[in-house]
């Protein structure tokens, strides 16, 4: 049975890790493992996690984070959905937000297609702690490269920029190039088409249990030249229908007989979820600002090296 403090403390550590890039599904299954007894048994003590309330009580916790994350960027989705209603209607792509929307829509892509055909298998395969232990490390590994890509591909990003500033100024949507530097939004929509494209085939990464997706996302944008707070800004969009189509389609889940008698402790977790994911990206969208990945690059390296000891 799933407990209340149970449901509270996954639930804590789900809503931070989901947007943190050090994978919330990594930490669920270390972190039940490491505190052992009923806490692993949750997990189906490192089997796959089908046969136990857990998956559904997983599905619950990130629904919850899907609607912190559209609660919190609610003015950036209407714009963005607007923008995309739009272009339906009239064929152009004239401001930000209606190229926003349909970078977005193409990085959505990769994951819709191969995430209905490989999460379950893919997360039954690797549910043991050694594998969530192993994939952490690389996850950190990972997040050193990016920042390596960042300084290399720096100098891409005020080229896009340019671009893109001189495409609006031509059509006259804005009227100067003044003017468009005020959008904080201009880097992410100076992005081209394969650049979505490969930013959405590194999120398929994070099906494999301890690569994060925002952390991988977040390389996806460090690599085509984005700035960090704007790689993460990108990346947090873009989970978020990636986040929410995934647990609407696992919404019989939460309402079949698997959650009899834990409904109460999967609304509490549900809640703890949101208002931490709701924290965190706030936390975030600040942090990265002025600093890096390599803080959590040495944290997902040493604790996944620790869990390899332990659970090796």
């Amino acid at each position: 049975m799933l407990t209340y403090l149970q449901a509270t403390v996954i639930g804590a550590v789900q809503g931070v890790t989901e947007l943190f890039p050090i994978s919330s599904l990594g930490h669920s299954v270390l972190v039940a493992a490491w505190l052992g007894g009923d806490w692993k048994k949750l997990t189906g003590q490192g089997e796959t996690a089908t046969d136990t309330p857990y998956l559904a009580f997983v599905v619950a916790l990130h629904v919850a984070t899907a609607v912190a994350l559209l609660a919190y960027y609610w003015r950036d989705w209407v714009a963005i959905v607007t923008g995309f209603v739009t272009t339906l209607q009239t064929r152009r792509l004239d401001t930000i937000p209606q190229r926003l929307a349909w970078l977005i829509v193409i990085a959505t892509i990769p994951v819709a297609v191969l995430g209905p055909m490989l999460e379950h298998t893919l997360h039954a395969l690797f549910a043991a702690p050694i594998y969530a232990s192993v994939f952490l490390t690389l996850n950190g590994v990972v997040l050193i490269i990016g920042e390596g890509l960042r300084r290399r591909n720096e100098p891409s990003l005020a080229e896009y920029g340019r671009r893109f500033a001189r495409k609006e100024a031509r059509r006259g949507v804005l009227t100067a190039e003044a003017q468009i530097r005020r959008q904080a939004d201009r880097p992410l929509a100076a992005l081209g088409v394969r650049d979505a494209i490969g930013i959405g085939f590194a999120q398929v990464g994070a099906l494999l249990t301890g690569f994060s997706r925002a952390g991988l996302t977040m390389v996806g944008g460090l690599w085509r030249g984005l700035e960090h707070e704007h790689a993460a800004k990108f990346a947090f969009l873009l989970a978020t229908p990636a986040i929410l189509g995934a647990g609407l389609l696992e919404i019989p889940e939460l309402v079949g007989p698997k959650t009899d008698g834990i409904r109460g402790p999967v609304l509490v977790g549900a809640l703890v979820s949101g208002v931490s994911s709701w924290l965190a990206v706030r936390f975030l969208e600040r942090y990265f600002q002025t600093r890096t990945l390599l803080p959590f690059a040495v944290y997902c390296i040493a604790a996944g090296l620790l869990s390899i000891v332990r659970f090796g």
